[in-house]
């Protein structure tokens, strides 16, 4: 009689591919909206199928293009590169918070430690060593760039974003691992103005973690349930890079 080896990773594999699986990550090209200090990616055709039998290309682009990954040393000196960060960090339990209404009628809204103490009351406590979301929809303005900088007759940016009392509660009193966003950057734009910096940014990576940016299809996921994984390339001494994240949801 054959006997049939039992491998249990093979059978929860099966499982979870019977759930839903959401791209998270923007397909990028060279038209794409980026922070303003970037320029464009460039890229070049080097072999085709056609000529040489096999098909190559050449991209020129900064770590942090399209939906990417920031490692801690992207914002503080002697913290972690990408290469760094371990593959468990990189699949984590996955917290949606929803303040596309909020973000919808105002471009400038700060998501503030009140805001979170309110969607508690409703939702209940966020867990420990979480990945943490934020909904604002804005990534439903890519790729057009006017509309996703949004900017003033001034030329001023509006994004909404985190507001640093916000980051020090999940990170300080709720113990989360991660966060993540839909814009470029984790501060809103009036905060980066205002401050002269990107605080919250710097405060998130000054905590020896990563972030997400520039995440899409968060409105297609629940609150609470479903599990975020970023998978990226391991360039040597790389401060982040665009990944390619995704969430498997019930």
């Amino acid at each position: 009689m054959f006997y049939m080896p039992n491998y249990p990773l093979w059978d929860q594999l099966n499982q979870l591919k019977e759930a839903t699986w959401v791209d998270l990550t923007h397909t990028f090209d060279l038209e794409i909206p980026r922070f303003s200090e970037f320029e464009k990616g460039e890229v070049s055709t080097l072999f085709t199928v056609k000529e040489h039998g096999f098909y190559v290309q050449r991209w020129n682009i900064v770590t942090q293009y399209g939906t990417h990954i920031d490692a801690p040393i992207h914002f503080v000196e002697n913290k972690r590169y990408l290469e760094d960060l371990d593959l468990k960090e990189l699949g984590l339990p996955l917290i949606v918070l929803d303040f596309s209404k909020e973000a919808a009628e105002n471009a400038d809204f700060i998501v503030t430690r009140d805001h979170l103490e309110a969607w508690e009351a409703k939702n209940g406590r966020i867990e420990e060593g979480t990945f943490v979301a934020l909904r604002t929809d804005w990534s439903k303005r890519w790729p057009d760039i006017e509309q996703f900088e949004n900017k003033d007759a001034e030329g001023n940016q509006h994004l909404p974003g985190w507001g640093l009392d916000a980051l020090k509660f999940l990170i300080e009193e709720r113990g989360v691992k991660s966060i993540g966003h839909e814009t470029f950057d984790t501060d809103a734009s009036v905060d980066t103005a205002r401050n002269g910096d990107i605080v919250g940014e710097r405060y998130i990576l000054g905590q020896d973690t990563f972030q997400l940016e520039l995440l899409t299809n968060l409105d297609q996921l629940p609150t609470r349930g479903a599990v975020i994984y970023a998978i990226s390339p391991k360039p040597k001494d790389a401060p982040g890079f665009p990944v390619r994240a995704f969430a498997i949801k019930p």
